[in-house]
């Protein structure tokens, strides 16, 4: 058995090490929750609303040590944590409301009637990055527990810690043994025997397109439902008619939360070229402004990144001779560091434009009109989410049906909501998680006729 050795990013102490599951670990895993699965979608409705209720009540009674355990772990700052934590908890009880609204149709048929039933899929592995690894975890786990399935839930091997403690949080809420496990360990041990075990009948991933293209090919063997949400490149797209003075104070938030580790952020701004200057002029002063530091202080906004190895990633994105616009500050000595960075690409294919840094690195480029501006958001092979600043209304629409893209916002740096729709286009994903259809995405209809002849 193998281990990983948990690496606080901000000091580089050593936390504890993790020992990884096997294949035989998953296998028993997988009979557990089987067993468990059975009994759980006979419970009544009700009853598991109220299972996934005290789950919740458990979560916030928790929430200061999920925080302090996600600063540890992660490096995210002490109040995003803290919200981080909470929000767990949130859509938890948000899914405890779907057990008794999953209903049936009944369809009008010659000669008898037809009735569905939204039965659920059975045992669910969830896959997550280690980015969020609290709140997506969540979005898996809360619907699926919520329609009636088991989930085998798998943390990013850097950030392990919340999951395991979110498995003894729901043990000690009652949740029957076997129904929720978390299995610490290797993707291509642990999450490929998610993959190809017959008895996972869905896998929900959240990573990189190239492991997701790979998830989707196995899954496709066993012809096994997925949900894939991959990476992203998005555009934060500035109109000379909107508020500038909001657009860029806001804009260092739509990328630099989470030091830029979020397949959401807005990593290219494109503005039109006659208020480029006047932009840049009011984004400097904002990307100066945001407080990276210690994230146990209260007082900070953006901690480090995750590991040395991703560091050193995001560090050849922004080599000496890069064209840098301005950039903020960050500590020096320990930790892994980078501070928030402002790139002004002499291309519009330049590799810091097209290219998925995941860093606190965001080129800005200038646009003609609103087609040269759709066009420009679009020339990404992906399509996750996006802002458009407007006060044009019509505009507005135009833009937000032109560009291709799951999830976007208009006059917001802010478009993810656990209560909407969530998922990509193109290369960002596969299917649509969140919102009040979720859970129904973790079964499967089954259409009955019943003859009166």
């Amino acid at each position: 058995m193998t281990s990983t050795t948990i690496i606080n990013p901000a000091t580089e102490d050593e936390l504890q090490t993790v020992e990884h599951a096997t294949v035989d670990r998953v296998d028993e895993a997988v009979a557990d929750a089987l067993t468990a699965q059975r009994r759980w979608a006979a419970v009544a409705p009700a009853e598991r609303a109220e299972a996934l209720r005290r789950f919740a009540a458990a979560v916030d009674a928790d929430v200061e040590n999920l925080a302090r355990l996600e600063v540890a772990n992660s490096g995210h700052p002490i109040g995003q944590a803290r919200w981080e934590a909470g929000h767990v908890r949130d859509v938890l009880t948000y899914y405890a409301a779907a057990p008794e609204r999953m209903i049936g149709r009944q369809i009008p048929v010659a000669g008898g009637l037809d009735v569905t039933f939204l039965e659920p899929i059975g045992v669910v592995g969830v896959i997550v990055p280690w980015n969020f690894p609290m709140t997506i975890a969540s979005w898996g786990f809360a619907p699926a527990l919520a329609a009636g399935n088991a989930v085998l839930l798998k943390p990013a091997e850097w950030t392990p810690l919340t999951a395991i403690r979110l498995g003894e949080l729901a043990i000690e809420a009652g949740l029957p043994a076997g129904l929720f496990q978390v299995l610490p360990g290797r993707g291509d041990v642990v999450g490929t025997r998610f993959v190809t075990h017959p008895d996972v009948r869905k896998v929900v991933f959240t990573g990189s397109t190239a492991t997701g293209k790979r998830v989707m090919a196995g899954c496709a063997a066993q012809v096994k439902a997925v949900t894939l949400e991959l990476g992203g490149k998005s555009a934060n797209v500035v109109f000379a008619d909107s508020d500038l003075e909001r657009a860029a104070a806001t804009a260092p938030h739509a990328v630099f939360e989470n030091a830029g580790q979020d397949c959401c952020a807005r990593s290219r701004i494109l503005v039109e070229r006659g208020v480029l200057d006047r932009f840049l002029e009011l984004l400097e002063p904002a990307v100066k402004g945001v407080r990276v530091g210690s994230p146990e202080d209260e007082a900070t906004e953006m901690g480090p990144l995750v590991s040395a190895a991703h560091l050193a990633k995001v560090r050849s994105y922004v080599p000496d001779d890069s064209q840098v616009a301005f950039r903020g500050t960050a500590p020096e000595g320990a930790g892994f560091w980078f501070p928030p960075t402002v790139l002004l690409p002499g291309s519009r294919t330049d590799r810091t434009v097209t290219d998925e840094i995941f860093g606190p690195v965001v080129t800005v480029l200038p646009f003609d009109d609103e087609a040269d501006a759709i066009a420009l958001a679009n020339a990404s092979e992906y399509g996750l989410s996006g802002s458009i600043w407007t006060r044009d209304v019509g505009r507005a629409i135009r833009v937000s049906r032109g560009i291709e893209s799951g999830n976007l916002s208009v006059n917001s740096h802010s478009s993810v909501r656990y209560s909407t729709p969530f998922g990509g286009f193109k290369q960002s994903g596969l299917g649509r998680e969140l919102g009040p259809d979720a859970a129904a995405s973790f079964t499967e209809t089954k259409n009955v006729f019943i003859s009166t002849d």
